[in-house]
């Protein structure tokens, strides 16, 4: 049965000891969704699979929906309305983005940078160090 969208858990484990090649369905960043070919999902191992694996937890909020674990997702939309100074707000956005990611043990660390709001859109780099090596993506 194909499904039309597939999700991968993280299995859990110590940082980086023991832990099964992760192996996850390939992103297409620019459109925000997994890659398909001939009706099955293109799979990836390793860092492309970590990656994007941050990207959509980054881009999933957390507690809203009830068939992720509470430990999956970002907390951003807690920002939306709020009346902090933009130093907090970019401070805060960090923060979220750090946390949701470090959830994950095969990233061993998370460095947010360029962090900046263009009216109510969020813009940053996210540098992460994998298991498998360094990547990074903007959102």
């Amino acid at each position: 049965m194909t499904h039309l969208f597939p999700q991968f858990s993280v299995p859990t484990a110590d940082r980086g000891q023991g832990l099964p090649l992760y192996r996850d369905v390939q992103m297409d960043y620019d459109a925000g969704r997994p890659m398909w070919e001939s009706g099955e999902p293109v799979m990836v191992t390793g860092l492309e699979a970590v990656k994007g694996w941050a990207w959509r937890a980054v881009d999933t909020a957390r507690y809203r929906y009830p068939c992720f674990s509470w430990s999956y997702g970002c907390e951003l939309g807690a920002l939306i309305g709020r009346p902090y100074q933009a130093d907090t707000k970019r401070s805060e956005a960090e923060r979220y983005v750090r946390e949701a990611l470090l959830a994950s043990p095969y990233i061993q660390s998370v460095r947010v940078s360029d962090t900046r709001f263009e009216g109510s859109v969020l813009h940053m780099t996210v540098e992460l160090a994998t298991v498998y090596g360094n990547s990074q993506f903007s959102i």
